[in-house]
């Protein structure tokens, strides 16, 4: 089951710990995701403070 961090909101798959910033803060309850590559050329990592590539959710409840 996927699950994203309410801290940074990266969607990970089957952890108990954010693999980005190790925070157990993680919820089953998210909606839409942007798929983060280049992340010094991305305008919406910039406004969502992404620092990392990845998958990440735009709202986690």
């Amino acid at each position: 089951m996927t699950k994203a961090c309410r801290d940074c909101h990266l969607i990970s798959e089957d952890t108990d710990k954010c693999p980005a910033c190790h925070g157990s803060n993680l919820s089953k309850d998210w909606l839409g995701f942007v798929v983060v590559t280049d992340v010094p050329h991305s305008v919406i990592a910039k406004k969502m403070q992404i620092d990392a590539p990845g998958k990440y959710a735009l709202k986690v409840r």
